[in-house]
């Protein structure tokens, strides 16, 4: 049974359509969709085309993926221009999360909206997430003390950049500088750019582009690859507690 006889049937009943109904909405006959869907026809391509348009579903994943195994199809676009994948699942409908390795975060940035490359990579479970689509990125370097390089940050994928909260952390995927994990603060009396800084305060905040910006990803929990020695844990408890005075501080500037 080939993908595109099993989808078409699929999606036309997440609709909630009769086979009459759905013929009707392509301007088809219902004898042309029973044909489809109990695969005594193949759709030529400009029927592929009538499909994909009225689904917002590439052409390319419904002739290949078999639907029935995604969540739901709540595709998500972005700046009108591709669709990401839908949530995938297990055989016990558990969501399972990609893992981006170290070693292919270069090649990120041309195969983030590659259906394929986004299906090759490794997928875990991790049964404590919150719902929605899922990634796992490799961390390089110190910039985000005290999460260590080659840690991975598990972050959640968001469509819109209003949706951004100040001050919180983000795998942020840009044009020019690729994947990178900063902490996101929003200028005032700014609509154009970002500032992105880095916990580490050895490196300078810089701002970056709205429009510039292919990909957020929001922090959701970090899987830590190395132990962390006494020294490290003392450290990471005074940046804390420092972060947290500063915060105090502030309120108290503020008041009248």
């Amino acid at each position: 049974m080939k993908p595109i006889q099993v989808n078409i049937k699929h999606l036309r009943t997440l609709r909630k359509l009769s086979q009459e109904r759905f013929a009707d909405e392509l301007k088809w006959t219902r004898s042309v969709v029973g044909s489809y869907e109990e695969g005594r026809s193949e759709p030529p391509i400009e029927r592929l085309i009538d499909l994909s348009n009225y689904f917002d579903i590439p052409i390319d994943i419904l002739v290949r993926k078999d639907l029935r195994r995604a969540k739901d199809t709540s595709f998500i676009e972005v700046g009108n221009k591709r669709v990401l994948f839908p949530i995938t699942v297990n055989e016990e409908n558990e969501d399972l999360i990609e893992i981006i390795p170290a070693k292919a975060t270069a090649g990120y940035l041309s195969g983030y909206d590659d259906p394929e490359y986004i299906e090759q990579l490794q997928k875990i479970k991790l049964p404590f997430l919150p719902t929605g689509t899922h990634r796992a990125f490799p961390i390089k370097g110190d910039s985000m003390l005290p999460v260590k390089d080659g840690a991975f940050v598990v972050a959640k994928f968001i469509d819109n950049i209003s949706d951004i909260n100040n001050g919180r952390t983000y795998i942020v995927l840009t044009k020019d500088d690729g994947l990178v994990y900063k902490r996101i603060y929003i200028p005032e009396n700014d609509t154009q750019n970002l500032l992105l800084s880095s916990d580490n305060k050895a490196y300078q905040p810089y701002l970056v582009k709205r429009e510039s910006i292919l990909e957020l990803w929001k922090f959701t929990c970090c899987i830590n690859t190395q132990e962390y020695d006494e020294k490290e844990l003392k450290l990471s408890s005074i940046m804390t507690m420092f972060q947290e005075l500063k915060v105090e501080l502030e309120a108290v500037k503020n008041m009248p």
